[in-house]
Formats: structure tokens, C-alpha cells, sequence
């Protein structure tokens, strides 16, 4: 059936794209032997193998190879390609072409990169028509002449033509008469097919990850993060499959070379390209001062100032690295964002990501992944996401839905563009319903929510607002979206749990809050106490001693007819954000201790918090908007907080504190009432 489905769609492809087309496996194929773009490949594979007849395709498979083994320069055989240019007065070669403008002379000089020759003169009309010959280069192909002269300054090699390689023309509406014979699955299968990938292979979420990779060839200023392990294709559509886009490796810039030179008056990178990726986020780092903060203007507005000038353009930003540990830990422990230079690691920063993917639900790359069946040849798949960066459907999201009041005037930026960018990619001729853009504004309700959550971890209650939704308009049913990786909902289960088990929230040794479960054993004994789950920490055993020791002089006030000395305990931590032992666990192990001694569970999804000195006074509750905002992440339905931190209640948002069915203790016993929900 798989076979069928496949075959189906070549004959499709083949009907509806001929001569648009190419087999993917002759790209693989010519890919293991020659260093050069896929773009390149197929550009050629496109002029002499788009077809469905076995007998063209091999004729002009030979004709590629031949055209390759005779123009593609090989940097080792650089001397010998110059040689035959010298012998023949002219010859044709596939290269990359980079060119800078010569100061001194005031010409325009090319550097070919795997030819090894500088100083070729450009003339300027060729870079009038291909600007982005003076950022990142082109590959081309180029007839070379060589003339030479004794005492002449200037290089012998002379440019008598140059053709980039890429596609003359593109008829827009061919594609959106082509896209209506296709289903959306299909037209999905299609995209990652010309991309390389065999979309059998993956799950229709991993697939949805590929084509989101995407968004930033179609939108314009669209900024997107992936971050996840290696080995994953995180940078390949962005070096491989168009000629519109740059990868920034290595990571170091400049603020001349990516936005604006102000010496030479000429925009940078952002300017001239549709995507600036860069590779290895880790690794970033700008020259001059300031440069993080240009980024961030460019990122929020898609426009900086440079001087006295505001200088706008359309560049979307891509940042792609690798996660080294496990998302789990990351996710308890720090913030997805871990990976960026420290001084990007900023609320403000981050807050202009319109959509973070999660790499680490994209398999490594295998050779099976790669597609031999036919798919776009990738320059036209590449002018094809080219031309419709010029359109929108931004304004698709309102003819069905409305986005819930979580969402700001950035997370609403965010989520319109990226279903957009869905929509342009998976619908580029308009033609969606209900269900289609539904499923991509949940895609990108989650993306957006992949950054705020993380933002929520590095600046605070500013970006408490979380839980995205959206409303449907006609039956007015309003629908959260959640984000995988979080889980946050579970660590408190629903209904009550047993007799001595309580959560907490506390500052643990990294100063971050977390969430803490006290598990009790009670058995026959005289007595004694056991506390397990806390490691070396003296301070959080002590804690618990401390509550134990008043537990002992005072649970008669809970219950008259509870005996201390009839049982043992085993007090277990269990510390469920891995954020490390802490040192505020009196009251709720004194809670805890009386629940399991009496035998009567605290009230469904409660959180105690507040702690006590062994005399039993009260301590209010430290960062009560950030311990707040845990315990609903957490899946707490109830809190119990102290008399004295009613006055802190002022600094909390509203919609967040109403969240909770609030119960509030005057001292120790009252809290352990409320707890059990003894009035």
C-alpha cells in the first residue's frame, strides 16, 4: 500500500509539475561525489533529467556527470582547471562566486572559491542585477577568459559572463493549479520529498516539524529557534535547498557584515538575503558592542537604525543548535534556552521568537530517510517559497477563531505569522477550511507557548500568561494548547492521594523554586524518624526534625487519641523539578506527619505553603507570584497560604490568584485543619 501511495504520487508529481521534477536519488547520487549545493545539482538534473522516461534520464544523468567532470572545479584540481583556461583562451566552470568592491582602484573584484583565483574583475552592471555576489557569494556558472600582458596590475583571469545558478522563471499560478490535485497529506509528502526526505518514514508531528523549517523561506521577518541533537538536518534547508538564504557558521559577526556597513553605506546580510540562519547558537558572538540589541530591534520591527537612518528589511532570522543533555532535565532545571551565548540569554531577546521547534522529537538522520522518489527540483521549490513571501494569510485565523486573553500583542505577532507561513506552504493557493486552519493555528499556538514558557523561567511574572487557547466562533468553545515537553500538569495528580503525602513548593539550592512531594510511611515502632530523598543536605533534614519535634509536642491538639510513640516514620522528599534540596520544609512535614498518623488524606491537589519556626511561628511565603505560578504549572487546584502573606496578594496578577480555591492559616494546627479540610 506504502509502495502504491508512493508511486501514485510520482505519477502526480509527473503529471502535474513535468519538467518541474527530478528523482531524488540521482541528486543522492551525484551528492556523494561532487562538494556542491543540492540547488546546484538539481539545477542542472533539471535541465537534463525532468522527466519520467528512464532512457532521458540516464542520457541525462551522463550529461550531468559529464557537465560536472569537466566545469565543476574540484579545489585539488584547481591548477589543473587554470591551466586549460590559459591553454584555451576560455572555458566555462561551476563555482562559487564571492565579490568585494576595491577601494583603491574602485572596482569590483571576484574571489572564485574553490578556483583559488582573486582579483577577477566585475564589471558593475553584473552586480547591479545580483547583488548578493557582494554578500555570501553565488554559485554560477561562469565562461573565464585569460589574457595576459607583461606589467599588468590587474588578474589575467577576465569574467566574460556569469549565469547564477537559478531558476529563469516562475509561473505562480501553475503551482496553485498543480497544489488542487493534491490532498493536504500529499501536498505535505510533497514538500518534504523535495526536500530530500521520505515522508513514510516519519509521523505526521515530525513531518509538521519539516515543514515548519520552512516558515522562514515564506515569511518575511519571521524569527524561529530549533534547538535539539545533532545529527538531526537542523541546518540543511537553509544551506542546501535555496539560494535565497545563508547559513552564518562559526557564529562570530559583525554588525557591518550582517545589518549595516557604515563606512561603504551598503546593508549587510539581512538585506540581501531571505534567510540568515545561524548555525551553532552556542557560538555567537558580535565584534561590537551593541550588536545583540541591533538584533533585537531588527527581530521585533524588521528594521534598525544605523546612523540617522531607519533602514528596513525582510530577512527572517533562523537559530539552530544543539541541546546536550536531556530535554526532561532541561526543562526542570533550567530553560530551553540554555544553550545561547550568555549574553543573548535575555527575556527581551528571547520574546521576539516567533516559534521554537522542538528538535528533539526529530530523529537523527538515516540513510533510509533520504527520498529516491521524485519530488520539486529545489530551485523551483526555492523560487516557488520566494514568491510567496509576498503574500499573506495572516487574517486566516479570524474567519474561524478568536485567540484567548493569555495571549499578547507579541504572542498574537507570533502565532498569526507562523500560521501564515503554515498556510502558504501547505495551501499556497488560498483555497483552506476550518479544519486546516485549525490545525495549524494549534501548531503554532504550541510553538509560540514552547517560548513563553521558558521566558516565564527567566523573567518571571511578566510572562506568567501561559495558557494559550483558542475560541471557536461558532460555538463559542474555547480550547487550551499545551506543550509536550512540559508535563507540568501531571506532577500533581488528580483527587486526593494517600494519608501522608503532601506537596510543597520551596527555593531549592539553585535558587530556583520547585515542586516537592512528602511521601510518609507510618509502621509499629516507638517513635522514631527516618527521612530519606534529601541527599547530605543537614539543613533540609534538620527542617523536617524541627517539624517532627513539634509534631511530637503537639499533634494531641490535632487528635486527641493519636500516640507519637506507637509507630515509627519514614519521611521520603521527593523533589519532582530536580531543583535540589530546600531548606523550608517545617510546616509541610508537619502536615504531612499528622495526615499519616491520623490517617486522613490532604484535600485533592492542595500545595502547603509557608513555613514555621519550632516554637510555631509562621513564616509568609517567599516570591509568592513565582510559587503561585509553580503550583499551577504543577497542576494545583488548591493552596494553603499563611495569614501573613495576605498583604503580598496585591502583587499578583488576578487572573492567576482565581485560579485556586485559597484557604488561609493563622498557625501550625489550623493548617493542618485546612489541609485536611477540618473546619
Amino acid at each position: 500500500m506504502e509502495n502504491e501511495s508512493t508511486n501514485n504520487l510520482d505519477v502526480m508529481l509527473n503529471q502535474h509539475f513535468a519538467g518541474r521534477v527530478v528523482r531524488k536519488d540521482l541528486t543522492k547520487l551525484l551528492k556523494e561525489g561532487a562538494n556542491v549545493p543540492v540547488y546546484v545539482l538539481e539545477y542542472l538534473l533539471g535541465m537534463y533529467c525532468a522527466s519520467d522516461d528512464e532512457q532521458v534520464i540516464a542520457d541525462g544523468l551522463q550529461t550531468v556527470k559529464n557537465i560536472l567532470a569537466d566545469n565543476y572545479v574540484r579545489p585539488d584540481e584547481a591548477e589543473k582547471v587554470k591551466s586549460k583556461i590559459k591553454e584555451l583562451g576560455s572555458y566555462k566552470i561551476i563555482d562559487k562566486v564571492t565579490v568585494k568592491l576595491n577601494e583603491k582602484d574602485d572596482v569590483y573584484e571576484a574571489v572564485l572559491s574553490n578556483l583559488g583565483v582573486k582579483g577577477i574583475i566585475v564589471p558593475s552592471q553584473t552586480i547591479k542585477r545580483y547583488e548578493k555576489l557582494l554578500a555570501g557569494g553565488i554559485w554560477s556558472i561562469i565562461d573565464l577568459e585569460y589574457f595576459y600582458e607583461e606589467g599588468q596590475r590587474i588578474s589575467p583571469f577576465l569574467l566574460k559572463e556569469l549565469k547564477p545558478i537559478q531558476m529563469p522563471n516562475l509561473d505562480l499560478n501553475a503551482v496553485f493549479e498543480g497544489r488542487k490535485a493534491f490532498s493536504e497529506k500529499q501536498w505535505v509528502d510533497v514538500l518534504l520529498r523535495s526536500t530530500g526526505l521520505e515522508p513514510t518514514l516519519f509521523e505526521e508531528r515530525v513531518k509538521w516539524h519539516f515543514v515548519a523549517r520552512l516558515i522562514p523561506l515564506v515569511e518575511n521577518n519571521y524569527n524561529i529557534c530549533e534547538l535539539g541533537p545533532r545529527g538531526t538536518g537542523k541546518s540543511h534547508v537553509y544551506k542546501e535547498i535555496s539560494p535565497n538564504s545563508i547559513l552564518v557558521s562559526g557564529g562570530q559577526t559583525t554588525v557591518a557584515n550582517l545589518f549595516y556597513n557604515m563606512s561603504t553605506g551598503k546593508v549587510g546580510l539581512v538585506g540581501l538575503w531571505d534567510v540568515v540562519a545561524f548555525d551553532e547558537v552556542a557560538g555567537i558572538s558580535f565584534k561590537d558592542k551593541g550588536g545583540v540589541q541591533i538584533m533585537k530591534d531588527f527581530m521585533a520591527s524588521g528594521s534598525f537604525s544605523r546612523g540617522r537612518d531607519l533602514i528596513n528589511a525582510n530577512a527572517s532570522m533562523v537559530f539552530v543548535g544543539n541541546i546536550n543533555q536531556s530535554v526532561d532535565s532541561l526543562v526542570k532545571t533550567s530553560h530551553l534556552f540554555a544553550p545561547f551565548p550568555e549574553e543573548m540569554i535575555d527575556a527581551a531577546f528571547f520574546d521576539r521568537m516567533h516559534c521554537y521547534l522542538p528538535g528533539w522529537e526529530i530523529p537523527k538522520m538515516r540513510p533510509e530517510y533520504f527520498t529516491n522518489q521524485y519530488g520539486f527540483i529545489v530551485d523551483y521549490l526555492a523560487e516557488f517559497l520566494r514568491e510567496m513571501r509576498k503574500r499573506t494569510f495572516a487574517d486566516a485565523i479570524d474567519r474561524y477563531f478568536k485567540l484567548g486573553n493569555n495571549l499578547n500583542q507579541r504572542d498574537v505577532i507570533a502565532v498569526r505569522r507562523t500560521v501564515s507561513g503554515l498556510l502558504k506552504l501547505i495551501y499556497p493557493h488560498g483555497d483552506f477550511d476550518k479544519d486546516a486552519v485549525e490545525r495549524s493555528l494549534k501548531y503554532a499556538l504550541e510553538a509560540r507557548r514552547r517560548v513563553k514558557e521558558q521566558l516565564k523561567k527567566i523573567g518571571g511574572m511578566e510572562f506568567y500568561d501561559v495558557h494559550f487557547s483558542y475560541i471557536d466562533n461558532e460555538s463559542r468553545e474555547e480550547k487550551f494548547v499545551s506543550v509536550l515537553e512540559q508535563g507540568g500538569d501531571k506532577l500533581i495528580p488528580e483527587g486526593p492521594m494517600n494519608p501522608g503525602t503532601s506537596h510543597t513548593i520551596a527555593m531549592g539550592t539553585g535558587n530556583l523554586l520547585g515542586l516537592y512531594r512528602q511521601e510518609l510511611q507510618v509502621t509499629q515502632g516507638n517513635g522514631k524518624l527516618t527521612i530519606s530523598g534529601v541527599g547530605a543536605s543537614s539543613k533540609t533534614k534538620e527542617s523536617i526534625k524541627v517539624g517532627f519535634d513539634y509534631f511530637k509536642a503537639n499533634v494531641s491538639r490535632v487528635s486527641a487519641s493519636a500516640k507519637v510513640g506507637d509507630s515509627d516514620y519514614h519521611l521520603h522528599v521527593v523533589e519532582l523539578h530536580n531543583t535540589g534540596p530546600a531548606h523550608t520544609m517545617t510546616l509541610a512535614s508537619f502536615v504531612t506527619l499528622c495526615s499519616g498518623l491520623i490517617g486522613k488524606s490532604l484535600q485533592g491537589q492542595m500545595v502547603v505553603l509557608g513555613d514555621m519556626s519550632l516554637g510555631g511561628s509562621i513564616t509568609p511565603v517567599e516570591n509568592l507570584a513565582g510559587t503561585l505560578q509553580v503550583a499551577f504549572d504543577s497542576g494545583a487546584k488548591r493552596i494553603l497560604l499563611p495569614m501573613s502573606s495576605v498583604g503580598d496578594i496585591a502583587t499578583i496578577p488576578g487572573e492567576l490568584f482565581a485560579k485556586f480555591q485559597t484557604s488561609f492559616y493563622a498557625d501550625p494546627i489550623d493548617a493542618v485543619f485546612k489541609a485536611l479540610g477540618v473546619e
